[in-house]
C-alpha cells in the first residue's frame, strides 16, 4: 500500500524521534506513579484563580491517558515527514511556535464557552495535542491524496485515510478534546499561513538550533537503511521480494529518467499555488524524448512528421494525466512520469513523489 511517510523509518529525524521516546516514556513513569499526576493536569481553573501558571507548560507536554499517547505517538510518527522535508529546525519552530499560540488560543475559546453556553471549562485533556492537530494544517494543504482502492465501491480509501481515521480517534478520546483540535487547527492555520509574520516572531534561533543538534543527533539519530543489510529487509520472504522488486522498478525508472534529462527544456511558469514548491526535485525535470531513429540510406526524401503520442490521445491516459495534475504535480511531469513507467498511474505516482 502506498504510504506518505515512505519507508525509512526514523531516519534524519532526532526530533520526532525524541519526541516519541521522551513523551511515552513520561507517560508510562508516571502511570506506574499516579501520585505525581495532579502536577501535570491541565486545570484552567488553578492557572486563573490560583495563578498556577507553570500548568500551562507541565499540563499540555505529557498525555496522561495511555490512548491518547498511542495516538499522538502514531501522528508523530506520522507527520516525520515534515521534519524530513524541511529540517529540524523548522520543525522545531513549527511546534514551538503552534505550541505558544495555543496556549493562548486554549484560554479564548474557553471564555468563549462561558460567555455562550454558560458553562466554565475547568479542565482539558492533557499532553502535546494541539501541535499534533496544527500537523493536520500543512498534511492536508501539502500532501497530495492518492486513491489506493476503494469500499464497497463507493467510498475511497487514499494515502492519508489512516491518519484521519487516528485523529478522529483521539478526537473523540475526551469530552473537550474538540475544543483542543480547533485551538491547534487555528493555531497551525496562522503559523503556516505566517499571519502577521508570525514565522518570524516564534522561531528556535540558531544557536539553540546548533545546541540541539548536538544533543539530539547523537542520541536520537538512526541508521541510514540500506538495501544490501538484510536488517533493512522485510521479515518475510514475499515482503523482501516484493522490495526487491520496488528497487528494481526506482533503479529502471531512474535509469529512464536520467536518460530523459539530457535534454533540456525551458522551466514552465508557475500557477496561482505552486505545488512545485513543496517537492523541490521536480524543478529540473526535463520531457522524455523519443530516441532519434537514423533514415535509411537510399531515403532521400525528409521523414514525415511524427504523430502524436499515444499517450497524449488516448482517454485512459489523460484520465490518468488528470488525476495527477489534481494531486498538484504539472502536466509535464505528469506526462514524463506516465511515460516512464509505461502509463501506470501507481509507479508513476511513486516516481513523482520520491524523485
Amino acid at each position: 500500500m502506498f504510504t506518505t511517510t515512505g519507508s525509512r523509518g526514523l531516519y534524519k529525524v532526532p526530533l520526532s524521534k525524541g519526541l516519541l521516546l521522551v513523551l511515552s516514556g513520561l507517560t508510562v513513569m508516571l502511570t506506574l506513579l499516579p501520585q505525581y499526576q495532579g502536577l501535570f493536569t491541565y486545570n484552567l481553573q488553578a492557572i486563573t484563580t490560583q495563578q498556577q501558571v507553570w500548568r500551562w507548560a507541565c499540563g499540555r507536554l505529557v498525555c496522561l491517558d495511555l490512548k491518547d499517547t498511542l495516538c499522538s505517538s502514531l501522528l508523530i510518527y506520522n507527520f516525520r515527514i515534515f521534519e524530513r522535508r524541511f529540517g529540524t529546525r523548522k520543525f522545531a519552530s513549527f511546534l514551538w511556535g503552534t505550541w505558544l499560540l495555543s496556549a493562548l488560543t486554549d484560554f479564548l475559546l474557553a471564555q468563549a464557552v462561558y460567555f455562550l453556553f454558560d458553562h466554565e471549562v475547568e479542565e482539558l485533556p492533557t499532553g502535546l495535542l494541539s501541535p499534533i492537530f496544527s500537523l493536520f494544517v500543512p498534511f492536508y494543504l501539502s500532501i497530495p491524496r492518492v486513491p489506493v482502492t476503494q469500499v464497497l465501491g463507493y467510498f475511497s480509501i487514499t494515502n492519508k485515510t489512516l491518519v484521519y481515521i487516528v485523529g478522529l480517534q483521539l478526537l473523540t478520546s475526551h469530552p473537550f478534546m474538540w475544543l483542543i483540535t480547533l485551538s491547534g487547527l487555528i493555531s497551525g492555520g496562522l503559523y503556516y499561513g505566517n499571519v502577521l509574520w508570525l514565522q518570524r516572531v516564534f522561531f528556535v534561533p540558531v544557536w539553540l538550533a546548533k545546541m540541539g543538534r548536538c544533543v539530539l543527533e547523537p542520541l536520537f539519530s538512526g541508521p541510514e537503511p540500506t538495501s544490501e543489510s538484510p536488517l533493512g529487509m522485510g521479515a518475510t520472504l514475499d515482503i523482501q521480494r516484493q522490495q526487491r522488486m520496488d528497487l528494481l522498478d526506482q533503479q529502471l525508472l531512474l535509469a529512464e529518467y536520467n536518460q530523459a534529462r539530457r535534454s533540456p527544456r525551458p522551466q514552465p511558469q508557475a500557477g496561482v499555488l505552486d505545488w512545485r514548491r513543496f517537492f523541490p526535485s521536480l524543478r529540473r525535470r526535463g520531457p522524455i524524448r523519443a530516441p532519434a531513429q537514423q533514415a535509411p540510406p537510399e531515403q532521400t526524401q525528409p521523414s514525415p512528421q511524427p504523430h502524436p503520442s499515444p499517450l497524449d490521445d488516448s482517454p485512459a491516459a489523460e484520465e490518468q494525466v488528470a488525476r495527477l495534475v489534481e494531486m498538484g504535480f504539472s502536466r509535464i511531469d505528469a506526462l514524463e512520469a506516465l511515460g516512464a513507467s509505461n502509463n501506470d498511474i501507481n509507479m508513476a505516482t511513486n516516481y513523482l513523489l520520491q524523485h
